[in-house]
């Protein structure tokens, strides 16, 4: 586990062999199930079962960035336990109310962009308004949000599944896997592909909604129907 959360600083920094390399600390089943949940992400996570994926991108949000922020507020040296209990926190979050995760998701990223264009001096001056902003547009925008988060996720667990399960076979995705870029624009390409269709053809939580009440009440006139039926024709 120790090793696993090392492997995740990595995505604290521009470093797509880091990215790429965690691949390397899942054994095949584990990549197995990484592909399938991949698949489901690409084709419907960002629906109702973006609730599912909230509690666990929420954890690693907080894994991620804490260090992070933290440090660019100057809060010097603090508890190593503070990204674990961060991560927790959000995790739980995520679980209970998604769009919580689509604001500090774009918030958070955002508020350290606008920080760093403010300076060292005035960080928090770009910082607090950069978080509030991006995470009230996120969370306006969560279907839009969580779906490109939950391809995107979708799209990178596929592949980083697909490496893992295949490279004890194959010297090939050794030889993948050191070209990171290649790797990065394969799952881009499936990222794309998942949002377009969830948000070009699947249909809405409120659509599907809509449309289950459509159907029970056609068949709840069907049956009506059939019923009047039968009683004039037992007369």
């Amino acid at each position: 586990m120790e090793g696993f959360l090392t492997a995740l600083k990595a995505y604290q920094t521009f470093n797509p062999a880091g990215w790429v390399a965690i691949y390397r600390l899942l054994p095949m089943w584990a990549g197995i199930v990484a592909c399938v949940v991949g698949l489901v992400l690409l084709v419907a996570g960002g629906g109702r079962a973006f609730r599912v994926l909230a509690g666990p991108v929420g954890a690693i949000l907080g894994l991620v960035w804490t260090g992070a922020v933290t440090q660019k507020l100057g809060m010097g040296e603090l508890s190593p336990q503070l990204p674990t209990l961060v991560a927790a926190g959000l995790m739980v979050l995520g679980f209970l109310f998604p769009p919580a995760i689509t604001f500090v998701g774009v918030g958070i990223p955002l508020g350290l962009v606008a920080g760093q264009i403010a300076g060292p001096g005035d960080f928090l001056l770009g910082f607090a308004p950069g978080v509030i902003i991006g995470g009230v547009v996120g969370a306006l925008l969560h279907r839009v949000v969580s779906t490109l988060v939950a391809s995107a996720v979708g799209g990178w667990v596929l592949v980083i599944g697909a490496l893992a399960a295949l490279h004890q076979f194959s010297g090939l995705v050794g030889a993948v896997a050191n070209q990171p870029w290649g790797v990065i624009i394969a799952a881009l390409l499936f990222a794309i592909a998942g949002s377009v269709y969830q948000l070009a053809v699947r249909p809405s939580p409120e659509e599907a909604e809509k449309l289950r009440a459509e159907k029970e009440r056609t068949k709840l006139r069907q049956a009506e129907q059939r019923a009047l039926e039968k009683r004039w024709g037992a007369k």
